[in-house]
């Protein structure tokens, strides 16, 4: 997209004197045919008015010259021919308005003429006055419209030098219009908008670097401890422990590396292999593959079919994402459910378990990159925190949305999100078929899973903390909710 850069002063300027030079032409034409047709009103008014005298000129007995004489002047011309033919005055030689002729009581006939030069003449006068007054109002317009535009504009330039300052490094500034229902107003509103987002971002930017820097800092120094101890040991035994331990560490980093590249990736436009992909199928399969993982785990998938046109793989790593979050955040004794609904045109896929949960307050924040909630940064599962931006960002590549909500709106609300239904069937939705748990597991306890301390966990409350999301929040039990929920809402496949 081009934009044209015509000076707008110079634009509206022009603009508001040729809407006026067009008006005043018109208003010009106008006058000047109406001062014609007025005129030519009024000369014939003044003819008939003329041949009325001359009747009662003619009953005092005025004949001849002497009538002519007193009927003629200020351009009115009079012919006067008498029974016998005698003629008396003369008609004018210059083209004439108009004429009137009437015979007279003793026989004569009389014709009174309007010369048109005096019309002619007035009219002129009155042109060349319009003309003068035209072309002084167009120069007194141009003046003050300059100015007016001026000051009209200012509001322009004032962003003008707010834009530079910013570019030159000078954060922090905005415009605050007073008011944000008027043209500039709404301007200078989005303007502000964007500088939010524009500095937003690059903090978020720094920020990211920042961790990045400090996430891969530990990995790449535990590598170069360990190479630098294994220059200096000897023994087989403690080779092999530190090959592990170089192993881990390299491992960890590496991880890390391929989290960044995957959310480059996503921002970048994440390329889709779309089939028709079944949650249901998704979450059993990823049930299967946490209990290779941790076969004492309690994990369950229910709920029935729900159909996508998506990508099988990229949602596979969203579910293997959330389940590996909940599974770090609950422990080994902790329970998880994979529920899969549908609700309108959207299909559901909630991923709940009974750790400590996520205050109402984090529940967004632990979207963003390098997010925990644990400040001692735990990393004893070897986790990025990368796991939820890159679940979101798959899931919206889908089309669909990924959120933390409430545990105890799980199967008893639904949530909207721009109009669509965001959370569990309301009762009025229809009917899932009935749950079916993977065998051989645990029922799960229905409670939301929640960000993680490390590993793939991007935020999560210390368990011993013994708070929880939904703490003091009763179930319709009447117990206390614990844990969180990830709701998971994408387009059915048509």
């Amino acid at each position: 997209m081009t934009l044209r850069t015509v000076s707008l002063r110079r634009r509206v300027t022009l603009s508001a004197i040729g809407v006026l030079g067009v008006v005043l032409i018109g208003v010009v034409l106008s006058v000047d045919a109406l001062f014609e047709a007025q005129s030519k009103r009024d000369v014939d008014t003044a003819l008939v008015k003329k041949s009325r005298v001359a009747q009662q000129l003619v009953e005092q007995r005025v004949r001849g010259m002497d009538l002519v004489h007193r009927l003629e002047g200020r351009g009115v011309e009079v012919l006067l021919v008498m029974p016998d033919g005698t003629v008396f005055g003369k008609a004018p030689n210059e083209e004439v308005a108009n004429e009137v002729s009437k015979e007279l009581i003793d026989g004569s006939r009389i014709t009174v003429y309007a010369e048109a030069a005096v019309i002619t003449a007035a009219q002129a006068r009155l042109r060349r006055l319009l003309l003068v007054v035209g072309f002084g109002a167009l120069a007194v317009t141009a003046v003050a419209m300059v100015w007016v535009v001026r000051r009209a504009l200012a509001p322009l330039d004032t962003m003008t030098t707010l834009a530079r300052s910013i570019a030159r490094g000078d954060r922090g500034h905005r415009l605050n219009p007073s008011r944000a229902d008027n043209e500039l107003g709404r301007t200078a509103a989005a303007f502000d908008d964007m500088l939010d987002s524009l500095e937003g971002s690059e903090e978020r930017t720094k920020r990211f670097v920042a961790d990045a820097a400090h996430e891969l800092r530990t990995p790449v120094a535990g590598v170069q401890a360990v190479a630098e101890a294994l220059m200096q040991t000897a023994t087989a035994e403690e080779r092999e422990r530190l090959n592990l331990l170089l192993v881990r560490e390299s491992r960890r980093a590496g991880r890390l590396v391929d989290d960044l590249l995957a959310l480059a990736r996503i921002e970048a436009g994440l390329e889709l292999h779309r089939e028709r992909v079944d949650l249901l199928a998704l979450a059993e399969a990823e049930v299967g593959r946490t209990r290779l993982l941790a076969p004492d785990f309690g994990i369950v998938a229910e709920g029935g079919s729900a159909f996508v046109s998506g990508d099988p793989q990229r949602l596979a790593q969203v579910l293997a994402n959330l389940a590996d979050n909940a599974r770090q955040a609950t422990g080994p004794s902790g329970q998880v459910r994979l529920s899969v609904s549908t609700a309108g045109s959207f299909a559901l896929l909630v991923v709940s378990d009974d750790g400590p949960g996520v205050p109402p307050e984090d529940r967004e924040r632990i979207f963003d990159r390098l997010v925990r909630l644990d400040e001692a940064r735990d990393q004893r599962s070897g986790g990025s925190g990368l796991g939820l931006p890159i679940a979101r960002g798959v899931v919206r590549a889908h089309g669909g949305e990924l959120s933390c909500v409430a545990p105890a709106d799980i199967g008893v609300g639904t949530w909207y999100h721009n109009g669509a239904p965001q959370g569990i069937a309301s009762p009025d939705s229809s009917p899932s078929p009935s749950p079916r748990p993977s065998p051989g597991l645990g029922t799960g306890t229905g409670v939301g899973a929640e960000a993680r301390t490390a590993g793939l966990t991007d935020g999560r409350v210390d368990s011993n903390a013994g708070v929880d999301a939904g703490a003091g929040a009763s179930t319709s039990a009447g117990s206390v909710d614990r844990g969180a929920a990830f709701l998971v809402r994408i387009p059915l496949a048509e």
